[in-house]
């Protein structure tokens, strides 16, 4: 917990020096003036990860969960291989994912170009990217929580009268929710802090908050980086504690 803790206390500490370098310089909110007053491509950076986080969790979160429901609720062929493969993104390495998803829209911006159709890279490429590699993160999630499902209220919907999408709406979802609430936010936290797979998809003027923070620490750790993740952490926190109470909230239900 200390090799955890200790370094954040630390960062947070250096966020209020006064100097540029390890040096304590006296307490001052200097970082916190230059971020908010002359640091406009570092919020635009942090607005195209924010975009690209909800938006991408929230297409892999409705594909999960109907994925998931339909992976539990039905029997089908290939069920099985169908779930291997659904997993399969979890144990490959991300630098392989991203190379074979920036092949993939090579290729695809060279057919789309023979019908006038420009594919370049570009925050959309990223979006589709982290939808890719979140989907299987939140089918789990989901899944992990239909285990505990009790499939003989859906046979007590049925014997009622329900049909099957009223079913779905009014009784499966509800209970998954808790599930597909952990599946959006662990969906977008994964988005967030993504650099690997984002480096190769990433297009000119598309740059994520974790590309534009590297490309700034190749010429020196600016303090600012200090203040703009005291800021992150205080949202995190913000939005674990309120997940948390949504979460039991739901429950008490």
């Amino acid at each position: 917990m200390v090799f955890l803790y200790l370094p954040l206390v630390i960062l947070v500490v250096y966020s209020f020096n006064n100097s540029k370098t390890m040096t304590w310089g006296g307490f001052s909110l200097r970082w916190y003036q230059e971020l908010f007053l002359n640091s406009g491509s570092l919020w635009k950076a942090l607005g195209n990860s924010v975009i690209v986080a909800i938006s991408s969790a929230t297409l892999s979160t409705i594909i999960g969960t109907l994925g998931a429901i339909g992976i539990y609720w039905y029997n089908f062929r290939f069920k099985k291989i169908l779930q291997i493969a659904s997993f399969l993104p979890l144990i490959l390495p991300e630098i392989i994912i991203g190379v074979s998803l920036l092949i993939f829209f090579a290729k695809a911006n060279d057919v789309l170009s023979l019908i006038g159709i420009n594919f370049p890279l570009s925050l959309f490429t990223i979006f589709l990217a982290h939808t890719t590699f979140n989907l299987p993160f939140v089918l789990l999630i989901v899944m992990a929580r239909l285990e505990e499902f009790d499939f003989t209220i859906i046979e007590a919907a049925h014997d009622l009268g329900a049909r099957e999408i009223d079913t779905l709406l009014k009784v499966v979802i509800p209970i998954a929710f808790p599930g597909v609430l952990s599946g959006f936010l662990m969906a977008i936290t994964l988005s967030l802090e993504d650099f690997v797979i984002t480096f190769f998809v990433a297009g000119p003027g598309s740059s994520t908050l974790p590309l534009h923070v590297y490309s700034m620490i190749r010429f020196g750790v600016s303090p600012v980086i200090n203040a703009l993740s005291v800021l992150v952490i205080a949202v995190t926190i913000l939005l674990a504690f309120f997940s948390r109470n949504i979460y039991k909230y739901i429950i008490q239900k």
